[in-house]
Formats: C-alpha cells, structure tokens, sequence
C-alpha cells in the first residue's frame, strides 16, 4: 500500500519572466491510466527583468546580484525537495538583454545551473502541452499575455493549426513601449485568422487573467465573459495604486500591470468578435513539467538525479 502512494518522480520548473520569477515542484503520480501532477510546492518572486530591460536594454548590477541570489535560493529549495529533475527557462526580459549571456554564464558558474532562454514559438509549443488537455472541439484562440510578449495560437479540433508571438507585453504596454505598427499587426493577424479558422471562443493564460477570473468569482472551468472581464477592470481601473494594495490585496507588482495586460486580452476578443473565454490557470511552468516528464518517458535521462 506504501508504494503505491510514492510519486513516479518529482520535478521541478523555474520560469524567469519578464514580470516574476515561479517556481514550481510537483509530484508525479500514475493512476488508473492517467497521469496527474500535484503540486507540492510553489514560489512567486516579482524580479521585474523587464522594468530595467524595456527601459535600459539591460539587466542592472543591482538587479543581477539578487536575481543570483533568488536562483541560489530556489536550487536549494529544489535540494531539500530532493526534486529529481528540473527546468530552468527565462522569456522575453532575457531574449532582449544585451547582458543576459553574461549573466547566464555567472548564474551557470556560481550555481551550475542552466538557463535556457526560448523565444516565442517555444515558449507558445511548451504552453500548447497543456492547453490542448483543455479543449474540445470548439475553435479556439489562445491568447497569452506576459510581461514581455503576447503569444497568439489557433485551435482547430484540438490542433494548433496557427500561431504568432508579438513583443509586446504587460510591462512593455505599461510603459508605453510599443509602435502603432505592432498594435496594427497584433490587430491585423488576430482579425485574419480568427475569421479564417472561424474562432468562435478564446482561451486566456497568464497570471493577470488568471486574478480577473478569480476577482470575477469563476470556479468550476466556467468561461468567463468579455463584458465581466471588462467589469473588474473598470473596478480597478477607478481605484489608486494604493487602494488595489490595501483594498483589493493585489501584490504591488500585479496592481500596476493587470490593467495594461487586461486591454490586450479584451482588444484580442474584439478583433476575433469573441465574447467568452476560458481561463484555465494553467501556463509555461506547467508545459515545463509536462515537457520533463516527456523527457524522461522517452529515456533520455538514464538517471533521476540531480548534481547540486
């Protein structure tokens, strides 16, 4: 009966966006034919790579020492979790540093980890892995909002049949870092293809809608619509940085950056004509696992551990 509870392995992605740093480590169990991943541990630390990247084209001193820091902190966690396996991957903030090889190297040096930085595509094909356990046979624009960068992909009969990644992003939007012709060809793409594979529903992830979801008191996979998305956000939009901290408890991170993430979800919905969205909070770490898991299936580890 012990054995059976024991997990298959337990794994681990860390995700470096453009607006937070996750962690995430999660036991593997097989069950009845199923395979199922429960989280036994999961960290959120706003580092903000792309407040100095969008505005500087770097990544600060200051602001690489406590990224340092975080990453040594979170292999130990790993350590004591005795995780077998891990994935670090980092997004659009480390595509665009020009001292992101620099830090790659010092991070690999002093902690003997690997980042990997993956563009758009990737990043969107890690996603996919799990977003398609999501759907049925409605068509579906998927639409992922980052600190950094919007990935869009159509789903026809579960299959990704187009996809397309914009830097441009939360953060990026906040700041007003953006050109006309990138909105015009967000715009342009979403109008196209959502009438050519005749979309009639969206699917959303990132943290920002994963929060609207959740303020709008949606449980139970139940779409949301554009007009309550469009509610909440009028909600927060009346109130101060100060009042969405103290009186909506969002993290001084997300209060500033949920209305700009917002405006690129309900612009995408209404480019596709679509009204509703499904919200399943799932997202990159969670391709990662998913991507690990498929690593080891196919036995291309020959062994469960890792060299701390």
């Amino acid at each position: 009966m012990t054995e059976s509870t024991e997990p298959l392995l337990k794994l681990a992605a860390i995700d470096i966006g453009s607006n937070a740093v996750r962690c995430q480590i999660s036991n593997v169990f097989r069950y009845e034919q199923h395979t199922l991943f429960k989280r036994v541990e999961y960290i959120r630390y706003p580092m903000r790579l792309g407040e100095d990247v969008f505005a500087s084209g770097i990544i600060s001193k200051k602001k690489t020492d406590k990224f340092v820091k975080l990453l040594h902190a979170l292999k130990l966690l790993l350590e004591v979790h005795e995780v077998q396996d891990y994935m670090v991957c980092a997004t659009s903030a480390m595509r665009s540093a020009t001292n992101a090889p620099e830090i790659i190297q010092e991070v690999h040096k002093k902690l003997g980890m690997d980042i990997q930085v993956i563009d758009g595509t990737t990043e969107a094909d890690l996603i996919n892995m799990v977003i398609r356990q999501q759907l049925d046979d409605k068509n579906y624009l998927h639409i992922d909002v980052g600190g950094g960068s919007t990935e869009f992909n159509i789903y026809v009969n579960r299959m990704k049949v187009a996809s397309r990644s914009f830097e441009q992003g939360s953060i990026r939007h906040m700041q007003g870092d953006e050109s006309q012709e990138m909105w015009l060809a967000m715009q342009d793409w979403v109008t196209e293809k959502a009438k050519l594979h005749h979309v009639t529903r969206a699917i959303g992830t990132g943290g920002n809608i994963n929060k609207i979801y959740d303020m709008a008191r949606k449980t139970g996979g139940k779409p949301i619509f554009r007009k309550q998305i469009e509610e909440v956000v009028d909600h927060i939009s009346s109130l101060t940085m100060e009042e969405r901290v103290k009186v909506l408890l969002l993290n001084a991170d997300r209060a500033d950056v949920i209305v700009p993430a917002a405006e690129i979800y309900l612009s995408a919905m209404k480019w596709a004509h679509i009204e509703s969205m499904l919200v399943p909070q799932v997202g990159l770490k969670d391709g990662m696992l998913q991507a690990l898991l498929e690593r080891h299936q196919e036995g291309i580890h020959h062994h469960f551990k890792i060299d701390f």
